[in-house]
């Protein structure tokens, strides 16, 4: 009977040892820099600012990427950021086809804004969406405005389409111009 429950310990034994599960490393959040650590907030500020943030390296790598703009563009709708942004027109959060960038418009800049958020209304979206996502959407929301590289031309034949890509598309007017223009017209 001894050698029955001491079998039965050691059988239990390996097969507890034998049970060890994978380790995975969990990633700290990078900054711009590469250095491990929290993500920091930029000091650019609404209606000017202090410094604009640090060129970021891979800025570079999404920025006037055909293939990540319109990755940027299924993102964009997946995440819903349409609900506020209205397909970039604007509605309960500001428009993104036009000029006006309340905090910047380089791409390092936007992707800063849906990190880390922004006072009255633009919540933080970095422990939501994935790093590499955020840089997509950003991509794709400087391209709203026309501000992409033009030489990103999509690797799809868009020759067919009523309109030009969203980094063919012409910058929208000067915050004022379009009322101008009405107003000459009307004359």
């Amino acid at each position: 009977m001894r050698q029955i429950i001491t079998a039965t310990i050691v059988a239990a034994c390996l097969t507890a040892a034998a049970c060890d599960r994978e380790t995975r490393a969990v990633r700290a959040p990078t900054t711009a820099n590469g250095v491990s650590g929290p993500v920091s907030p930029t000091s650019l500020r609404a209606g000017g600012g202090l410094a604009l943030p640090p060129v970021d390296p891979r800025a570079p790598l999404y920025d006037g990427n055909a293939y990540q703009i319109s990755e940027g563009q299924r993102y964009y709708e997946w995440f819903n950021c349409s609900g506020c942004h209205a397909h970039g027109g604007g509605d309960v959060g500001p428009a993104l086809m036009d000029d006006e960038w309340r905090y910047g418009g380089a791409i390092t800049q936007i992707r800063a804004s849906i990190a880390e958020g922004r006072p009255n209304g633009m919540p933080s979206f970095s422990d939501k969406i994935p790093d590499e996502q955020l840089w997509q959407i950003a991509a794709y929301v400087r391209s709203m405005g026309g501000e992409a590289d033009k030489l990103a031309a999509s690797s799809r034949d868009d020759h067919m389409r009523a309109t030009p890509p969203n980094n063919q598309a012409k910058p929208g007017p000067e915050h004022g111009d379009a009322t101008a223009a009405r107003l000459g017209a009307a004359r």
